[in-house]
């Protein structure tokens, strides 16, 4: 880490922080004994790697710069930067909200109150304190590296996410722009999810450095399944015309994907009239898919939804896969107008809970899954 953050020693209180950094990149090199290694640049990071190459060329084999910018502040040439009062902002409300757990999901890249928060807040404590962390995005924001870009001459890659909020997806597509050569990447991607691209990120590193992708066995993980629909969207479609059925459309995506986050879950795909999501506990995906079914009703558009809990198969581009998947989405067929229909998987995870009633729907053959299910319609339990 630069000077100033985690157990690095403190900013220096004179000389350049650039030269400072260069030194301390030298010392690193040295003690591991390389002579010319690829450079990785990640978020403040990135200006200080190009400041580094244009004073050691010989040192670098290639570049890595990944969320970032070779410089925050806008100029008259720059307007993908930041403009003065922007970084002012920024600055603040890094100062409020560093090592919070409420923190604001954009500083946090966590959602308030969740683990995924807690764990990014502890980091954040560690790293250095918030007047520390203003303080480098004040020194940051003084380094332009963009004189740097037309000379570099080594293999680069440039990747993004958007929605990004100090080092924009505009900033990093003007270092691909700059640079000759350069490979560039952006992906997609909810910045309040932490990471949420590690896996691609690491192939993407993988094939720059060694120049070929390795097959990777699936990784598989539990988690609660969550899969929407409209009922009866032909007929209503037909009702209301295309043009009033768009709208309602948008104002069900739109409450759905805010739904999902709000109860800490992860939108895997929506198209036409369903839905797919995941969640971490069977808890938030039964009161994610309640709140919905109550929200959309007030908007006349009755959804059902189905729910199960089983180990999913990752795959590229954030898609899922597996068994559960199917399940869940078999489940879904069985449900009613307005219901939260859920496997009994789900209901003996949950058994012993005060939260919910759960009320039997039947013993169903579930096309394609062997054995048969009980499933159960799930309601907020009643309150004396």
């Amino acid at each position: 880490m630069p000077r100033g953050c985690g157990l690095s020693d403190p900013r220096p209180a004179g000389g350049s922080m650039i030269d400072h950094w260069i030194a301390d990149l030298d010392a690193v090199l040295d003690a591991a004994g390389s002579q010319s290694a690829i450079l990785l640049g990640v978020g403040d990071t990135g200006a200080l790697v190009l400041k580094y190459y244009a004073q050691r060329p010989s040192r670098c084999s290639g570049l890595m710069l990944i969320n970032t910018s070779a410089g925050v502040a806008a100029a008259p040439d720059y307007p993908q930067g930041h403009a003065p009062d922007e970084l002012h902002a920024i600055g603040e409300r890094i100062r409020a909200r560093w090592g919070r757990e409420d923190a604001d999901p954009s500083m946090s890249s966590g959602l308030p109150n969740t683990a995924q928060a807690r764990f990014v807040a502890r980091l954040q404590r560690a790293m250095a304190s918030p007047k520390a962390m203003q303080e480098n995005l004040e020194s940051v924001a003084r380094i332009d590296s963009r004189d740097v870009l037309a000379s570099v001459s080594v293999p680069t890659l440039v990747t993004t996410r958007s929605g990004l909020t100090i080092f924009t997806a505009e900033q990093a597509r003007y270092l691909a722009d700059h640079i000759p050569g350069a490979q560039f990447a952006e992906h997609p991607g909810n910045p309040q999810v932490a990471w949420e691209d590690a896996e691609r990120l690491q192939q993407l590193i993988e094939e720059f450095v060694t120049g070929q992708r390795h097959a990777h066995a699936p990784q598989r993980l539990l988690a609660t399944v969550l899969l929407t629909d409209i009922v009866d969207s032909t007929r209503q479609l037909a009702k209301v015309g295309d043009a009033a059925w768009r709208a309602q459309l948008d104002r069900h995506d739109t409450i759905v994907r805010e739904g999902i986050t709000r109860h800490g879950g992860r939108l895997v795909d929506q198209a036409g009239d369903g839905t797919l999501a995941t969640f971490g506990t069977p808890g938030d995906a039964i009161d994610c898919a309640l709140a919905l079914c109550e929200a959309l009703a007030a908007l006349k558009i009755e959804i059902r939804a189905g729910l199960h809990i089983g180990e999913i198969e990752l795959r590229e581009e954030g898609r899922i896969g597996g068994m559960a998947v199917h399940i869940g989405a078999r489940v879904l067929g069985r449900a009613e107008k307005g219901e939260v229909l859920i496997s009994r998987t789900v209901r003996d995870v949950l058994i012993g809970s005060t939260f919910y009633d759960f009320k039997e729907r039947g013993i169903h053959t579930l096309k394609g899954v062997p054995s048969k299910w009980p499933l159960y319609a799930v309601e907020l339990a009643k309150r004396s």
